[in-house]
C-alpha cells in the first residue's frame, strides 16, 4: 500500500526529503498531462497547440542543413557561444522589425527555445514570495515556471481588447499596500493564449506607462506576432521601450518547434547576466539548429513560408467559428485575428476539468480553463487549438464537443428535475468576445 510521509510525500520516492523547497513548484501541468491522451489517433485533439509544420516544405531545410554540413560542418558541431551565433543574431533584429523593434544585435541572447529565455529570465529575478503580475487567464507552462521559483502569479483580468490598465493599476496598489514585491509583468499582447485576444496599440501605451511610473520591468512574450490572418498586430511594446522591456521571440512558430531555438532581446546590463545564465544551464545553445536556421533565412524566402503559415491557420480559424457556430451557437468565444487559440465560455453550470473524462470518451480533447489559471479558476472556460487539425478534423471535433456537452446538460437538468434537453434556440448576432461577461445559456 502507498503511505504518504508527515511532509506530504510518498514512499516511493525516496528521495523526498533531499529535494528543494522549489521543487515543489515542478508539477505537471493539465496540458502535459492531455498530450498523452490526445495523443491517441482516434481523439481529435482541441488541445496542443503544435504547429502545423507539414505546411513548411523539408527538402528547404535539408537543403539548408545539407549546405552546413558540407560548408561549415566541424563549426556546427562544435561548442559555440553562451550569447549565439552572430549571424543569426544580425537576422534576428531583421525578424523584430517587422514589429516596430529596433536593436542591436549585442542585446539579443539565442536559447533553447523561448522558454527557455523565460526561465532565464525567472531565475534571474524571482526570490521566493515576489509575485508576478499577469493577465488572467495566462500560458500555463509560464506560471510552472514562476512556481518553481517560489513566486506567487497574480492574474489580472482581459477583455476583448487584452489587459484591462485600470485593473492593472488596482492590482498594483494593492499589492503594494501588502508589501508585496513585485518583480514585472509578464503579458502576451499578441493574438494571447489562451484568449486569442490582441492588447490594442492604446492599451500598449498605457499599459507601458503604468510599468513605468511603477518602476515595474515588462517581460513581452511573443510567440505568435507574424501570425496574424488580415492585418498586423500592433507594434511590439518593445518598439516603444528599449530599457524597461525583456522582449521574448522564437522560431518554433514561424519555421518549426524542433529546433528549439528562441531568444531574448534585453536592456544592456540584463543580456549580461541573460548570457551567464544561460552559459551555465546549457554551456551554449545548439550551434548546428542555429547556423541551419540562420542558412534557411539566407536562401529561402522565410517571409513567403510565414504566409503560408498565416493561410493555413486562417483557414482553420474560420473552421473552427464555423463549427462553433453550427453546433454550439449559445456558447460565446473570441474570435481571434491571429496566432492558434480560441478561447469558450461555457453555461453556468457547466465545470470544463470535470467534463473532460466525457469529452475524451467521446473522442474529442481540448484544455481545460483551469490551467490558465493559478488559482484554479477558469472552470468555466476552455482553450480550443485550432493549429494542428485539419478543417475537416475541426468540425469533427466541434460536432463531437457538442454531443458532451448536450450530455453533461442533459445530466444535470435530469438530476435537478427540469427534465430532458430542450431545443437549443438559433442564437442572432456574432460571436461574444468579452470575458466576464453574462454566461452562456443553453437550456
Amino acid at each position: 500500500m502507498q503511505t504518504t510521509t508527515a511532509q506530504g510525500g510518498n514512499n516511493l520516492d525516496p528521495w523526498y526529503h533531499h529535494y528543494a523547497d522549489r521543487a515543489a513548484g515542478l508539477k505537471a501541468s493539465e496540458v502535459r498531462a492531455l498530450f498523452a491522451v490526445a495523443s491517441r489517433p482516434e481523439v481529435v485533439s482541441l488541445a496542443g497547440g503544435m504547429p502545423y509544420v507539414a505546411a513548411l516544405p523539408q527538402e528547404l531545410v535539408i537543403d539548408a542543413m545539407d549546405r552546413v554540413m558540407r560548408q561549415k560542418g566541424a563549426t556546427a558541431l562544435q561548442y559555440g557561444s553562451g550569447q549565439g551565433v552572430p549571424l543569426l543574431r544580425e537576422q534576428i533584429l531583421d525578424v523584430m522589425a517587422l514589429e516596430g523593434i529596433k536593436a542591436n544585435a549585442d542585446d539579443v541572447v539565442v536559447t533553447t527555445g523561448s522558454q527557455h529565455a523565460l526561465e532565464l529570465v525567472s531565475k534571474l529575478f524571482l526570490n521566493p514570495g515576489d509575485v508576478v503580475i499577469s493577465e488572467g487567464p495566462s500560458y500555463v507552462t509560464a506560471m510552472v515556471i514562476f512556481k518553481s521559483y517560489q513566486a506567487e502569479v497574480d492574474h489580472v483580468p482581459m477583455d476583448e481588447n487584452g489587459l484591462i490598465p485600470a485593473a492593472l493599476i488596482e492590482h498594483i496598489a494593492a499589492l503594494k499596500a501588502a508589501g508585496r514585491t513585485i518583480k514585472f509583468l509578464y503579458t502576451i499582447p499578441s493574438f494571447h493564449n489562451p484568449a486569442g485576444v490582441t492588447l490594442s496599440w492604446a492599451r500598449r501605451l498605457e499599459i507601458l506607462e503604468i510599468c513605468r511610473s511603477n518602476n515595474i520591468l515588462v517581460l513581452e512574450d511573443n510567440p505568435y506576432g507574424l501570425l496574424y490572418f488580415d492585418k498586423p498586430a500592433p507594434d511590439a511594446i518593445r518598439s516603444l521601450e528599449r530599457d524597461g522591456v525583456v522582449y521574448l521571440g522564437t522560431f518554433s512558430k514561424t519555421l518549426a518547434p524542433g529546433f528549439r531555438v528562441g531568444w531574448a532581446l534585453a536592456p544592456h546590463a540584463i543580456r549580461e547576466k541573460l548570457v551567464l545564465a544561460n552559459e551555465a544551464a546549457v554551456l551554449s545553445p545548439s550551434s548546428f539548429t542555429q547556423m541551419v536556421i540562420s542558412e534557411y533565412l539566407s536562401t529561402a524566402d522565410w517571409k513567403a513560408q510565414v504566409n503560408t503559415f498565416r493561410g493555413v491557420y486562417h483557414e482553420r480559424k474560420n473552421a473552427m467559428l464555423g463549427a462553433l457556430d453550427e453546433y454550439l451557437p449559445d456558447l460565446s468565444w473570441t474570435n481571434p485575428t491571429g496566432g492558434f487559440y480560441v478561447w469558450v465560455t461555457l453555461p453556468e453550470r457547466l465545470d470544463s476539468k470535470a467534463m473532460l473524462p466525457r469529452a475524451v470518451k467521446e473522442l474529442v480533447a481540448y484544455t481545460p480553463g483551469t490551467a490558465f489559471y493559478a488559482d484554479g479558476d477558469g472552470r468555466q472556460n476552455m482553450r480550443l487549438a485550432f493549429c494542428y487539425p485539419t478543417p475537416d478534423n475541426i468540425r469533427l471535433g466541434i460536432r463531437r464537443l457538442a454531443t458532451v456537452i448536450r450530455g453533461e446538460l442533459d445530466l444535470l437538468d435530469t438530476f435537478a428535475g427540469t427534465g430532458p434537453l430542450g431545443a437549443v434556440p438559433d442564437r442572432p448576432g456574432t460571436q461574444n468576445q468579452r470575458f466576464g461577461g453574462p454566461p452562456a445559456n443553453i437550456s
